[in-house]
């Protein structure tokens, strides 16, 4: 088996990236040979598994010249922060919308290169075992970002649990956009981070697969109502400005590799997007 050529570097939720020797994607000036150029260091960052197995998996198919440095971060703003700083080369936590609103709040040039995996989505609830035994009054924990927020309404209104106002693009929708709320069901908005302890109090819980599986719970045996939508696929993100170069295209390659398809295939709630 080639040897992995992914190194550790874990960065905490809202700490400081130090950032020491070469840049995020500039190549390295060192050598470990008189004449021989040392590997262009290529940083990538990830929350967590199942995205830091794939980066990981790149790492052991990135071809020579290039190696792949994981930088594990807490939450899914800091892994935009850190490469729209320049920190990191590229990311990969995230679906394009997601990375959208994140451009549109912070003045962002983060572009989409590669869809990678694609993910069922689901609600989850810790007392019922049918959507349509949702009390009435019930709470219903959903993501506070716009992008899935407007998947969890969705979902919900095309289950008939709710009804959207047919004039606002459903994917766009808010908890304002909602025109009939037949069950006066509450919806509670927090950080994709904090759905997991919401399933402990909640009626209905909107979740991704690879916080909720911490639970010991999967879209395909515990949600209620599931959703998979090739929109949503997690992509490779990086700076517009390296959309196109040597490094992003050796990063491509190595996402789509056989490696990385086989951390997917191993994963009972993702699958292959290219």
């Amino acid at each position: 088996m080639k040897k992995s050529r992914v190194g550790m570097l874990a960065a905490a939720l809202g700490m400081a990236m130090v950032v020491s020797g070469c840049a995020a994607g500039a190549p390295a000036e060192d050598s470990t040979d008189a004449g021989t150029a040392a590997p262009q260091v290529l940083k990538v960052a990830a929350v967590q598994s199942p995205m830091t197995d794939v980066v990981k998996a790149a790492g052991e198919a990135i071809e020579d010249g290039y190696e792949i440095e994981l930088v594990e971060v807490g939450d899914y703003i800091t892994a935009n922060t850190i490469l729209n700083s320049g920190d990191v080369y590229a990311n990969y936590s995230q679906h394009i919308p997601y990375m959208e609103d994140f451009n549109e709040g912070n003045d962002g040039t983060l572009v989409g290169v590669q869809p990678v995996y694609n993910f069922v989505i689901a609600f989850y609830s810790k007392t019922l075992d049918d959507i349509a035994d949702l009390p009435d009054g019930g709470t219903v924990a959903m993501p506070d970002d716009p992008s899935n927020t407007g998947r969890a309404l969705k979902l919900l209104a095309e289950h008939d649990v709710i009804s959207l106002d047919p004039e606002v693009d459903p994917y766009d929708a808010t908890v304002a956009d909602i025109s009939e709320n037949p069950k006066h069901l509450e919806f509670l908005q927090v950080p994709i981070a904090s759905l997991n302890a919401a399933y402990e109090e909640a009626d209905l819980v909107f979740q991704w697969p690879s916080h909720i599986i911490a639970l010991g719970l999967t879209p395909q045996d515990d949600g209620l109502i599931t959703e998979l939508d090739d929109r949503f696929a997690l992509n490779l993100v990086v700076q517009k400005k390296d959309a196109d170069s040597a490094a992003t295209a050796a990063l491509k390659k190595a996402f789509t590799s056989d490696q990385v398809r086989e951390v997917i295939e191993a994963n009972g709630t993702i699958q292959p997007a290219w």
